[in-house]
């Protein structure tokens, strides 16, 4: 809890029966001990922790042993495809194709579940981030599209355990990770999730980005907020911002982007799994020219268990989603820059950190052999993460113009990539 393994994914704090709190919110959001657990809880705590050990090797083969298909990088699966809704009002509700929000809502239809855990914005503070058990189509949609700041859905599991029926659950990697523990000890806290679906993961925001976007655009009470939008609009979006005064914040998705190395939890750094590679199926934006120039929101998908492959060909057969199959060196190489960062940075990364002493997660396996160009790359970006995560970094970020600074750091991230291609593409498909 007072290290940067703790990813929040909330699963202390659901289990501890009120024990566990997280207090700041709008902070560092980690979970607080009110009181302590005894130790069967705390026995049953730490082993739902998956932000300090959870072995790839060993619950991929407890739950994905007949999956036909596998690579460091992208895990198991059934099939990888390019994909999106035919329904175009999900497609538009969603970051990209609007796949798991159509999953959700043919899972629902067909009685197959009668919720599915989902997160929103709150209703009652907007500028946060909520998780709840939806049980509508409206609901499903409401939930749709990326929340970019820090959610702990697992926090909700008292309410996963109570629910009177069949659960669908979607979360991110650390979050999921804890779910398929507490699955293989068989915990009665989530005997009602029947299928889990996630989104990709590149990296989590903490919420003063949100005040620092806004206080770039000399708006200082972020308590007046009435919408939040990461993806607001034509894919990719916008990060836009509504206030109760009628004042609105916009800004284009790869220009928001200025953000991260001000604002990013760093725990993303220490996530090695890009692609959700423990859920029925995982789903990302399709980041090639060929998708990107036709605007509208396409979506890499994998499906991962025998379940996962069967909700895809029931509902390419009833006409509810588009499917082209693609091989795993495709969507690598598609990838390549979130597959390097979590594949081959988060394990330079874990190197620096035993340098100066830091404990690092135990993920069951290690990557290793990469070039010393590599190493060298990954030290000038740790080396400016920790710079632009000053307070002094930040404040002068924010006496630039938002569109000024965007189009900057769009410019920059362009050049740097152009820069590093070639490191970033070697032996990237081994």
């Amino acid at each position: 809890m007072r290290s940067d393994l703790c990813n929040r994914c909330g699963s202390c704090v659901g289990l501890s029966g009120g024990k566990i709190v997280f207090t700041d919110r709008e902070g560092e959001y980690k979970p607080v001990i009110i009181s302590e657990p005894d130790e069967t809880e705390s026995d049953r705590i730490l082993n739902a922790c998956a932000g300090k050990d959870f072995s790839f090797p060993m619950y991929r083969e407890h739950f994905y042993a007949n999956a036909p298909g596998f690579h460091t990088y992208t895990g198991p699966y059934h099939g990888i495809f390019i994909a999106h809704s035919t329904d175009e009002k999900i497609r538009r509700a969603g970051a990209s194709g609007g796949m798991i929000s159509a999953i959700l809502i043919y899972l629902l239809k067909t009685g197959k579940i009668d919720g599915a855990v989902v997160t929103g914005m709150s209703k009652t503070k907007p500028w946060l981030a909520e998780s709840f058990i939806a049980t509508t189509e409206d609901e499903i949609l409401e939930a749709a599209q990326s929340k970019y700041i820090i959610t702990s859905v697992n926090e909700i599991l008292p309410q996963i355990q109570a629910f009177q029926g069949k659960l669908a659950y979607v979360g991110l990697p650390g979050q999921v990770q804890s779910i398929r523990k507490l699955q293989k000890a068989k915990d009665v806290s989530v005997q009602n999730i029947h299928y889990i679906f996630g989104p990709f993961y590149g990296n989590t925001l903490l919420f003063s980005s949100v005040r620092s976007f806004l206080r770039s655009y000399k708006i200082k009470d972020y308590q007046n907020i009435s919408r939040l939008w990461f993806r607001y609009g034509e894919w990719p979006g916008n990060m836009r911002v509504e206030m109760s005064d009628g004042r609105s914040a916009e800004l284009p998705k790869f220009h928001a982007n200025y953000l991260i190395p001000f604002h990013i939890l760093r725990n993303s750094l220490l996530c090695t799994d890009l692609s959700n590679e423990f859920t029925d199926i995982s789903g990302g934006d399709a980041w090639a020219p060929v998708y990107e120039e036709r605007g509208k929101g396409f979506s890499m998908v994998l499906s991962r268990s025998e379940q996962g492959a069967a909700i895809l060909t029931e509902m390419e057969a009833a006409g509810l989603i588009s499917l082209m199959p693609i091989t795993a060196d495709e969507a690598i190489t598609m990838h390549s820059h979130g597959y390097d960062l979590k594949k081959r940075g988060t394990f330079i990364r874990f190197k620096f950190r035993s340098l100066i002493g830091k404990t690092n997660p135990d993920f069951g396996y290690t990557l290793k052999g990469f070039p010393v160009s590599r190493y060298l790359m990954e030290f000038v970006v740790s080396t400016l993460f920790v710079l632009l995560g000053t307070r002094v970094a930040k404040w002068l970020v924010e006496q630039i113009p938002p569109a000024t600074i965007g189009r900057v750091f769009e410019r920059s991230r362009k050049i740097w990539k152009k820069a590093t291609f070639s490191i970033k593409r070697e032996n990237l498909n081994a």
